[in-house]
């Protein structure tokens, strides 16, 4: 499994960065712009002795460079335009010749392979205008590990340049939609960010829905039916091993996870109304926490699981509510002109991420937990189900396309988006797919 690929892995800084010289600005991105004007950046190939080495070296090199574009923040230069040939990382780079191409950084690279079979890679990021070098790290790895190491130094750069954290050691869990419109075929995907290492997780036998990650990334919470009864499933991506959390008749929503990984909350339909029951994955005992004749639907907690945001109808029309999460202090959040569905609250614990429906068009937006501040990111046909990217400044949706009028034709796909409102594009898929949920950080 992928927790084992890396079993060797070190991790060691080499050089710190001058981050208090003046020239440190010149290559320092404000993610909090709305239009941030992309980065030049040049990505050498990473160089190694053998053939071998070579070309994991040009591979991970264009896994870098894929990840950096991808996130808006960044322009990869062509390496044709390269004037020097960088192959070893002992000779400082010539920064003229960087400054000539229009860099303002510069990314080198070596791998190797140890006497025990490992690779070793280390790289080098430059600020080419103060010339110095910015940061430098190693890592030890099994072979089969190096894309793994690519996503981490994508994130190593992306964390020096912005300050943020980076998302690019991440998967993805989905639904993945096949089939006629009148009879789906929905089946349990899982692949990286960047759409490798793609597999099916379910067989499609059972329908599937709303996929959900464990905080240390190894399970998956799901709704399945099975002969037309809905039951709630943990997936142990390690083992492949299945297990019933329960049988709950009219279960609306799979159940998220509380940040600490010891507790459910879920939506649970019962003598006509629909509530917000919370479970405790030890003892399995549930706990009612909403009490209304409406539907209270989509719980998920706040980073510190002191708080749920979930929708209610208990006003009219779905609108979003906060409370704790013991159940108690029920608060009204949207006040909008529209129907509020589908919070999932951000990992910064700063902003809730919703679906929106006015008239006949759906948006993905965010709010602050109090109400305030609400954004309008994107919308369409139908877009539906944000789900954050573990630092919080990236959200996947799914997004519906409408089909001709005798029913065919229509598609569902899964998007990305940057928290500003840019850089929408489309996560590539090999068949249909919705309902995306966004893992951890890979541990």
């Amino acid at each position: 499994m992928r927790s084992l690929l890396l079993k060797a892995l070190r991790f060691a800084v080499l050089a710190a960065a001058f981050a208090g010289s003046p020239a440190y600005a010149q290559v320092q991105i404000d993610v909090n712009k709305p239009n941030v004007q992309p980065m030049p950046i040049a990505i050498t190939n990473f160089a190694g002795v053998t053939g071998q080495e070579g070309q994991i070296g040009k591979d991970m090199a264009g896994v870098i460079a894929a990840d950096l574009e991808r996130s808006g923040l960044f322009k990869p230069i062509d390496q044709r335009a390269f004037i020097q040939t960088v192959e070893s990382l002992q000779v400082q780079p010539r920064f003229p010749d960087w400054k000539a191409i229009g860099a303002q950084a510069l990314v080198q690279g070596r791998i190797e392979q140890t006497q025990d079979g490992h690779l070793r890679v280390e790289f080098r990021l430059w600020d080419v205008f103060a010339e110095n070098q910015m940061i430098g790290q190693a890592y030890n790895a099994a072979p089969q590990g190096w894309r793994r190491i690519a996503h981490m130094i994508s994130d190593a750069i992306y964390k020096r340049i912005t300050g943020e954290d980076g998302y690019f050691d991440t998967q993805i869990v989905y639904v993945a939609e096949s089939g006629p419109q009148q009879k789906r075929i929905k089946r349990l995907a899982i692949m990286d960010q960047d759409s490798e290492n793609h597999r099916f997780l379910t067989d499609g036998q059972e329908l599937v829905l709303t996929p959900r990650f464990s905080p240390n990334q190894r399970e998956i919470t799901y709704l399945s039916y099975f002969q037309n009864n809905p039951r709630v499933y943990i997936l142990h991506l390690d083992s492949g091993r299945r297990e019933l959390l329960g049988d709950f008749p009219g279960m609306t929503f799979a159940p998220r996870f509380s940040p600490d990984g010891n507790k459910v909350v879920m939506s649970l339909a019962q003598d006509g109304n629909t509530n917000i029951y919370e479970m405790d994955l030890r003892t399995r005992h549930s706990t009612r926490l909403t009490t209304t004749a409406a539907i209270d639907t989509s719980p998920s907690y706040s980073p510190d699981g002191a708080k749920i945001t979930f929708n209610s109808d208990r006003g009219g029309s779905p609108q979003l509510y906060v409370m704790n999460s013991d159940g108690s202090g029920q608060q009204r959040v949207s006040f909008g002109d529209g129907r509020y569905m589908t919070p999932v609250w951000s990992p910064r614990g700063d902003l809730i991420a919703f679906t929106k429906q006015k008239g006949n068009e759906f948006y993905i937006g965010v709010m602050h937990p109090d109400g305030s501040g609400e954004r309008l990111l994107t919308r369409g046909y139908l877009v539906e189900a944000p789900t954050w990217a573990p630092n919080g400044r990236v959200l996947a949706f799914w997004r519906q396309t409408p089909s001709d009028s005798s029913g065919r034709g229509g598609t569902v796909k899964l998007y990305s988006i940057d928290l500003t409102g840019n850089n929408e594009r489309q996560i590539v898929t090999p068949l249909d797919g919705s309902d995306p949920a966004w893992s951890p950080l890979i541990p």
